[in-house]
């Protein structure tokens, strides 16, 4: 095989845009992908989810050996400012046809796509760390996990301001009303974030479930401010434990936002409030987030979950928009040599920032040899800067920028630093 000009293999495995009527097949492959069976009730909800154009199969002999789709997204950006991302997710390859170059090709194919639509930037959740850099993607945003040991906590702290606030418990019909418009206020608000689509609220209220029984309805407590505007929400569950019939559980937070710092706050006191539980269980939060320090004793909060994981992250497409969206620190202007092997961002480019924290990223002529470049970085850094998820200094200790002028890498960062690092509270 592959000889004498016979077709190979790999010539035979077709990539192929996904019909609607095609994605019983389809979702088989990638529930096989993830090592888990399809139930009857996803057929629905992939319908619900389903983007027409946006969903890629790779078929061999009539079957579905891999899968990959991306939907629109809204990304927030330091500043509070928007851009368009492709938003990439459900990407399996099949055991028997790995090492065949077929996520290679879906994914050349849809990030061409994508930038042909204008998005700014391509954002993934990453199941493994190793693959998604060499398609340009560097993790862009990281959560922690916190247990917190509701007697060793003591009072939590809150903002005077938050002080005249008040607390309703909502239906999930409620929830599905008020939670949308909140979340869109919140999200500005959050270099990280994305939109929610009403899809997504849909599965968050229950009224799309799939197969997935063990979905449980939380309980959902809207947080006013002092003028009674929704200002912030908690949605949780609560695992009871009764050993020797002494009330313990554990309180596992879903969700919680807020459009400041003070009902923030607010909405953790209400959690360590709690009757009948003895500890607050948090799968994912910011990884900044000041929680620890309202505590009386912040060595209640003890790392848990997936502490410290890096969790959504981003490759750059359309350099000039979506470094011209974003905010900036401080004035100045470092020249950056990209190297990008799909071609997008390849090139020198000079980062400049104004007083006003206004900037641009411009493309460099390769004519110009006069303009020598700073920093020397490979996309996937780039990805990693973007939002400012970590520091130019200390990838460049890692070895991961290269530092081609004298104090390029603290220049840069001077340019690029922010009071908080990103945060995704969102799986897509």
């Amino acid at each position: 095989m592959g000889q004498h000009g016979a077709e190979s293999e790999q010539d035979r495995i077709e990539i192929r845009v996904v019909e609607e009527s095609g994605l019983t097949d389809w979702g088989k492959a990638v529930q096989t992908g993830f090592m888990s069976p399809m139930g009857d009730g996803d057929l629905e909800l992939r319908k619900a989810y389903f983007d027409p154009g946006r969903t890629l199969g790779a078929y061999h002999r009539g079957r579905c050996v891999g899968t990959f789709r991306s939907m629109d997204r809204e990304l927030t950006v330091p500043g509070g400012a928007t851009v368009a991302a492709d938003a990439i997710t459900n990407v399996t390859v099949a055991a028997t046809h790995r090492r065949r170059g077929l996520l290679t090709r879906m994914m050349t194919q849809d990030l061409a796509a994508a930038a042909e639509r204008g998005d700014s930037v391509a954002i993934l959740i990453a199941a493994e760390y190793r693959i998604y850099g060499r398609y340009g993607f560097g993790p862009a945003t990281q959560h922690k996990g916190y247990t917190v040991d509701k007697l060793r906590a003591g009072e939590v702290r809150v903002p005077a301001e938050a002080e005249g606030g008040s607390f309703e418990l909502l239906s999930m019909e409620e929830w599905g009303k008020v939670g949308p418009e909140l979340h869109d206020r919140f999200r500005r608000t959050q270099p990280g974030a994305i939109n929610r689509p009403p899809v997504v609220w849909r599965t968050r209220t229950g009224e799309l479930q799939g197969s997935d029984k063990s979905w449980k309805e939380p309980l959902v407590v809207l947080h006013r401010d002092a003028s009674g505007r929704p200002a912030g929400m908690l949605s949780y569950t609560v695992a009871d434990e009764w050993p020797n019939m002494i009330t313990k559980g554990a309180l596992k937070v879903r969700d919680h936002i807020a459009v400041d710092r003070g009902a923030a706050a607010a909405l953790w006191r209400y959690a360590l409030n709690v009757d009948w539980i003895d500890r607050v269980e948090i799968s994912n939060i910011a990884p900044d987030d000041p929680l620890p320090l309202l505590l009386d004793d912040p060595r209640a909060c003890a790392d848990g979950g997936d502490s410290s994981a890096d969790y959504m992250w981003l490759r750059v497409l359309d350099a000039p928009a979506a470094f011209g969206a974003r905010s900036y620190a401080a004035p100045g202007r470092v020249v950056l040599q990209v190297s990008d092997q799909l071609g997008y961002v390849d090139g020198r480019w000079a980062l400049e920032a104004a007083a006003d924290g206004t900037g641009s990223l411009t493309r460099i002529a390769d004519t110009d040899a006069a303009e020598e470049a700073d920093l020397a970085m490979d996309v996937r850094e780039l990805g990693t800067l973007y939002l400012s998820s970590d520091s130019v200094t200390r990838l460049h200790a890692a070895g991961l920028v290269r530092e081609l002028r004298e104090g390029g890498a603290a220049r840069a960062d001077a340019l690029l630093r922010t009071d908080f690092r990103p945060w995704c509270p969102d799986g897509f």
